[in-house]
């Protein structure tokens, strides 16, 4: 969504993207290597210097002569910037970075989601934008885009590392119309510096005599980025209907206890409040805080004044600051209400505030964890700190973890090991199902820096309406196991919702034998639960199909796609033919493949096909017929494990 905006409104990118920001460096990259033009037919350029620190550098050289430039990066090459990012905005240069937020390599590396890199920059004059998900991280390249050129101040343009720059979701594309008619041609708004026919001195050495007058005559420019960020964002929800502001509420109105916090989790709590306001009759809601620079201090205390408590969770900790960053801000803004300072609303009352981490290097988020934080503010002794998700003194219990999928919510779990296709697969049967099912659909791996040859993990869900939940799934209808050994590691059936389906990879053909290769435990809950089990040799498939043996692994991942297809209500509910179905398949392998050839296209949809026509149910009086053997073989694996 980034690359797709910004490939049309810019002139060029000059970046050294890193891990987690590099599906957008690539994207642009990908579009220049096409020989893809921008908005006014203009060749674009992709510069990648030797660092991030250069890349900023660069960017500042392009704006200077005027150029409109962009760059793509996460966490350390963010903080690497860092020196550069003061001289940008220090020349008022209107450029916009897109950030995939990583945390900090601190007592280890992670490659994952943390907002302390986007912090670590917060104060070098930049602004700054969160967003949820990936429709609104391509909304804020152009809001970003025209926000900083009418303010001459730079912005940063933040989503989540992994959870959102990686997850595949259902977005509408601005057109290039509208994106021409929103920011203009770069001529109309961008200073050049370097036009000798207005010669100025830019970046010169000053001393005691003039430096402070122009730290603090900038001030001009950054009191007008408030105001025209608002009148930005309104015109763009008049003329596009999404609608975005500084903070965005979630049934706030009425709320006695408001979560607070920025990024995809906040979508996730949206999800959780509406079960906690009509299962648990709690009055909670929702702050998103958009903007973080500059910080919307009035717009802050509007939304939450009525609140007897307020929890602001963040994807970070700094120990030795008063509080995180966050909630420092937010209580420095109710401190101003509270002593009449003009512009701010009157208080009632203070309202309570605690403050939490969670999600550092993408810990798992759940709903359960806001239930945890609210019952923390119901409290007569509340934490003041806290933490969820994970085993510590400061972390708050969780009780209850419900499902709060929207209703008709179809997801899959895969259990699968890197180097296996699985991951691709995944983003396949995320195309059909949007482009080919017209379902809205979520779907993001779950892997770290060492994945290929490991274990990993895959999700999937297909709704009817907007996807919330940003979490690992517990609650499923469909478990894929193209990982053999996965009933060794961990129990993959954990979660898998009653008369729900299994797949597993089995060389066997006949159902009594690849019924008696799952273990004895965990034929007793596949029975339990009414499961249906499913099984075939996509690995066979593979090696028979596949026309390069180098591709063969990963093509085992696609032989899932057709039994995906063949299994699931989805083709049945909507009446459509096969003809219909594998039209859209091979539009889709031709996106993701087509690029290797011809016969490559035809390999993997033949191992669609297979997969399709060939799987195996396993009968339920083959289930049925080891039940009693399984109950007393599960009964000894618990008294084993509690000895």
């Amino acid at each position: 969504m980034v690359s797709w905006v910004e490939t049309h409104i810019t002139q060029g990118a000059c970046a050294y993207p890193i891990t987690s920001s590099t599906t957008m460096g690539g994207g642009y990259q990908m579009e220049v290597a096409n020989g893809k033009k921008n908005l006014w037919g203009e060749e674009l350029a992709f510069i990648e210097p030797e660092s991030e620190h250069s890349a900023a550098t660069t960017c500042e050289g392009f704006a200077v002569a005027g150029g409109r430039v962009t760059n793509f990066t996460s966490g350390q090459g963010l903080i690497l910037m860092k020196e550069v990012l003061y001289t940008i905005s220090g020349k008022r240069l209107p450029i916009v970075f897109h950030i995939g937020s990583r945390a900090l390599t601190s007592q280890s590396l992670n490659v994952h989601a943390g907002h302390d890199d986007v912090v670590g920059v917060a104060d070098c004059g930049w602004g700054v934008l969160y967003a949820r998900n990936a429709q609104e991280a391509g909304d804020f390249a152009l809001i970003t885009r025209r926000t900083a050129e009418e303010s001459e101040t730079p912005f940063l343009n933040v989503q989540d590392g992994f959870l959102t720059t990686h997850t595949i979701e259902n977005v509408r594309l601005p057109e290039p119309d509208f994106m021409k008619l929103f920011v203009g041609h770069p001529s109309l708004h961008i200073r050049n510096l370097m036009d000798p026919q207005i010669p100025l001195m830019s970046g010169v050495v000053q001393n005691q005599d003039s430096y402070m007058k122009g730290k603090i005559a900038q001030r001009k420019f950054y009191d007008q980025v408030l105001p025209i960020l608002k009148r930005v964002m309104r015109e763009f929800g008049d003329l596009t209907g999404r609608r975005y502001d500084t903070v965005m509420t979630y049934r706030l109105e009425d709320a006695d206890y408001a979560i607070v916090g920025s990024g995809c989790m906040i979508e996730t709590a949206e999800a959780a409040v509406d079960y906690m306001r009509e299962k648990l009759g709690l009055k909670v809601g929702i702050m998103h805080l958009t903007c973080f620079r500059p910080f919307p201090s009035v717009d802050v205390v509007k939304a939450l004044r009525h609140c007897k408590a307020i929890a602001v969770l963040e994807r970070l900790d700094i120990p030795m600051m008063q509080s995180n960053p966050q909630l420092c801000e937010i209580k420095a803004a109710f401190a101003d209400a509270a002593s009449g300072t003009a512009g701010y609303p009157p208080l009632g009352r203070m309202p309570r505030f605690t403050g939490g981490s969670a999600g550092l290097g993408s810990r798992d988020v759940r709903a359960g964890d806001f239930i945890a934080i609210v019952e923390n503010m119901r409290s007569q002794q509340p934490h003041t700190y806290f933490t969820v998700g994970i085993k510590h003194p400061l972390a708050l219990p969780v009780t209850l973890d419900p499902d709060v999928r929207g209703a008709g919510s179809f997801s899959m779990r895969g259990h699968s090991v890197g180097g296996y296709g699985s991951v691709t697969t995944n983003k396949v049967i995320a195309t059909i199902g949007g482009e080919v099912f017209g379902m809205d659909v979520q779907a993001y791996p779950k892997y770290g820096s060492e994945k290929k040859g490991l274990p990993t993990t895959y999700y999937l869900t297909i709704a009817k309406e907007h996807i919330r939940v940003h979490s690992e799934l517990e609650h499923v209808e469909f478990v894929a196991l193209n990982d053999v050994n996965a009933f060794n590691l961990e129990n993959p059936l954990m979660g898998l919702s009653p008369g729900g389906m299994v797949f597993t990879q089995s060389q066997e053909a006949d159902p009594a034998a690849i019924w008696k290769q799952i273990p004895a435990w965990a034929r007793k809950e596949l029975c339990d639960k009414n499961a249906r089990i499913f099984a075939l040799d996509t690995v066979g498939i593979a090696q028979k199909v596949s026309s390069r043996a180098d591709l063969q692994q990963r093509m085992q991942g696609i032989v899932l796609l057709g039994i995906f297809l063949r299994i699931t209500p989805f083709q049945a509910e909507l009446a459509l033919s096969d003809e219909e179905v594998f039209r859209g398949v091979e539009k889709s392998l031709r996106k993701y493949f087509g690029k290797r050839g011809e016969r490559v296209v035809q390999d993997n949809l033949e191992a669609v096909r297979r997969g399709y026509h060939d799987v195996i149910e396993i009968p339920r009086e083959v289930m049925l017929s080891t039940a009693a053997a399984d109950k007393a073989n599960a009964a000894l694996r618990v008294l084993e494990a509690n000895s």
